[in-house]
């Protein structure tokens, strides 16, 4: 039993997008991905499709919208699966598994997410509902109250954060200015996401609006396909370890911050890889608000817990520094359409090893990382990716 490899991919433009519904956004993607990879509608034995919705659209059973948007698929088995904003890693690492079983040669791996339409207060309860909602649902704020007092619970223990956190963000709206697909592409200086401010207000807590990922439109797709055909393919990415780890859904039943899900996670997918995190050339990591993407530097080793902080200050992850993590901008400037976001991810360091990146394009990039989160740290997926050809 051998993991497929990554073969082609397509993604759109993150944002507010035209498209009325996920039926539109999947087609977007779905012909143009296996036109990637140089494979035929006919060739492709399961598709799998990971979108959250949960009240985002009245339509669900979201599976069968593929071959309705794309009807050279019909016929093709489908599934949907749903892992909070894990969802997209959910639906991957299905059709990995999918083909290395050897039920298949082919799959067809597809996120997406329509959430401009919904209104903003909406939008916050749909979101609750990936937090324990018997002791968490009525958090106000939304998803950005529960991570508001995650924020706070690390700043009690270890200082006041809010600069090291504005340097994140900074970070990431930079990086996001060279990537085409990014849902904000605008610059914003850590003068401006360190000051509270209208147009900066605070969200949730020390949260303030630069600190909270975006709600985004979008969807990305891979197709994997067995070794043994992927041989004749133009390109293959190989997964050199993918790893996925569970913890307790309530926050009271364990410590918030140590986020122990992607401290295993990490561990065991580097140990599969037989690496160290500094071997890796960069990293796309779950960003969803600053503070997660400063605790996962812990959570990955690049600093001992309750340190995540100096590795921003010390400029590691920056974009010309020793790891850069999250070139293309992350949740926080590609956007975070739920079900999208572990496939697109994926789809950004598949981009880097194949050294089709562009502007965002990390020199030399031969080994990459993929850290996917779904809930507060409760669903973890790790991937280290690897170009075979």
């Amino acid at each position: 039993m051998s993991d497929p490899l990554i073969v082609g991919w397509a993604h759109t433009k993150f944002g507010k997008s035209e498209a009325p519904d996920t039926l539109a956004l999947m087609a977007e993607v779905a012909r143009p991905a296996l036109d990637h990879a140089g494979l035929p509608p006919d060739a492709v034995d399961g598709i799998f499709v990971g979108v959250y919705n949960n009240g985002f659209s009245r339509q669900d059973f979201q599976g069968a919208l593929v071959a309705m948007g794309t009807p050279e698929l019909a016929g093709v088995p489908f599934m949907r699966t749903e892992n909070a904003c894990a969802t997209g890693s959910a639906a991957l690492y299905a059709a990995a598994d999918f083909i290395a079983s050897g039920r298949g040669k082919v799959a067809l791996v597809i996120g997406a997410e329509k959430m401009s339409a919904t209104p903003g207060d909406q939008v916050g309860d749909i979101l609750l509902s990936a937090s324990y909602v018997p002791e968490e649902g009525e958090i106000p704020g939304g998803f950005a109250g529960v991570f508001g007092r995650i924020t706070e619970s690390y700043f009690q223990r270890h200082g006041d954060r809010s600069e090291e956190l504005a340097m994140i963000a900074a970070k990431n709206h930079e990086n996001g200015m060279r990537n085409p697909y990014a849902h904000m592409q605008k610059p914003f200086d850590l003068a401006f996401c360190n000051t509270i401010s209208d147009k900066n207000p605070r969200v949730a807590g020390p949260l303030r609006r630069t600190d909270c990922s975006l709600v985004s439109d979008g969807a990305a797709a891979l197709v994997l396909a067995a070794p043994e055909l992927a041989a004749d393919l133009q390109r293959a990415i190989r997964f050199r370890a993918r790893a996925q780890a569970g913890d307790l859904l309530a926050l009271s039943r364990r410590d918030p911050i140590a986020f122990d899900g992607p401290h295993r996670a990490w561990a065991a997918a580097l140990e599969q890889a037989g690496l160290g995190i500094t071997d890796l050339s960069l990293v796309e990591t779950h960003d969803c608000f600053t503070t997660a993407e400063m605790i996962e530097y812990e959570a990955m080793g690049l600093a001992p817990r309750g340190q995540g902080w100096r590795v921003i200050r010390d400029g590691v992850t920056r974009f010309d520094g020793a790891l850069p993590v999250n070139p293309s901008g992350g949740l926080k400037s590609r956007g975070h359409p739920i079900g999208a976001t572990g496939v697109s991810q994926h789809v950004m360091v598949a981009m880097q090893l194949a050294g089709d990146a562009g502007a965002m394009q990390v020199p030399g990039a031969s080994l990459g990382g993929v850290f996917n989160m779904g809930g507060a740290a409760v669903a973890s997926y790790c991937s280290i990716l690897e170009r075979v050809k």
